[in-house]
């Protein structure tokens, strides 16, 4: 499995090309943006967005909106370089890591704030206690989800190698799979543990911001380039985005439906995720700079971060807060 280390040593500059999966927009509009997703399968990621596009948020500030979803952090962040995507809803870890790695992007809004991450357990783990001397599954080392079960260790006071192990095991099927073979004993993901509760695969026993008091769970990125040129196109943009976060506050039923629909989920495990990222919805996407400089300082503690830049070379604040 590649990490993002790895990735970007051989990667960054190559073009990105989305998910397969249909692409929506809105009606005629004078000025085209594109938003990139991390991913598909993660309401906070996606659903604000769905809803600010079918609701005609975007049409309201004269954009025509597309929304692309992408594979993965790396994928995300080769679109938005390559100019296929004007800006990219991701972790928030990704604009620290990437511009470290010589990047030219930066975070512009916070979408969800604190931690909307689930630990999923098998049914014979009641508690986060049961899980010393068993397996955390995660992603690929040095992602987001291993930095979690890390700090999950961390919490409970143990040794990430000898107590409890951490094992990159890829992406939520292979994850699922291995939780019911009993290969792990639990696996961190993102607000998808819905759709593996829904399932009876397993159960969420927390929410993460349990581990990580000070986090921020989704962040909005653009390169520096796209900031100079596009930003009254970005802020048009935000403006329809964080109409999303307040329908989607205000009116559960309908962004339930939307989400659901968009990212192909049953209604109970969308409910269920709602439930998880509804508290998290940031109202006017201002960036909690000791949330942002807490992730550094935990990424560079464990080695994911080689080096600490100034943190203002990772966001801007000049277009927040967001005005609806």
């Amino acid at each position: 499995m590649t990490t993002r280390r790895a990735f970007l040593g051989t990667v960054v500059g190559g073009v990105a090309a989305g998910l397969g999966g249909p692409r929506r927009a809105v009606a005629q509009g004078t000025t085209t943006v594109k938003i990139g997703g991390v991913v598909l399968g993660d309401f906070g990621v996606t659903t604000p967005t769905l809803v600010a596009i079918e609701k005609g948020y975007f049409a309201q500030q004269g954009l025509q909106a597309e929304f692309i979803p992408f594979k993965g952090g790396p994928d995300l962040l080769k679109g938005v370089l390559a100019g296929s995507a004007d800006l990219g809803i991701s972790g928030a870890t990704d604009p620290l890591v990437f511009r470290e790695r010589g990047t030219t992007i930066r975070a512009i809004a916070c979408n969800l704030e604190k931690n909307h991450f689930t630990l999923i357990v098998g049914p014979q783990i009641k508690r986060l206690e049961d899980l010393k001397g068993g397996t955390i599954g995660c992603t690929v080392a040095g992602s987001t989800t291993w930095v979690f079960g890390r700090m999950i260790a961390k919490k409970m006071g143990w040794d990430p190698e000898r107590d409890v192990r951490i094992l990159g095991v890829g992406a939520l099927d292979a994850l699922t799979a291995a939780l019911r073979r009993n290969e792990i004993q639990a696996f961190v993901f993102g607000d998808a543990g819905a759709v593996v509760e829904a399932q009876g695969a397993g159960r969420i026993l927390m929410r993460l911001d349990e581990v990580t008091p000070k986090w921020i769970s989704l962040l909005t990125y653009a390169t520096d380039e796209t900031i100079k040129t596009k930003r009254e196109t970005l802020q048009k943009a935000l403006r329809a985005i964080y109409q999303g976060h307040r329908f989607c506050r205000e009116n559960p039923e309908e962004s339930i439906r939307i989400g659901a629909k968009g990212i192909g989920w049953t209604e109970p495990a969308t409910r269920r995720a709602y439930e998880l990222v509804r508290p998290l919805l940031s109202v006017d996407g201002r960036i909690d700079l000791d949330a942002f400089k807490f992730i550094q300082d935990t990424l560079l503690e464990l080695g994911v971060l080689e080096s600490r830049l100034p943190l203002t070379d990772s966001y801007t604040t000049e277009f927040t807060p967001v005005k609806i």
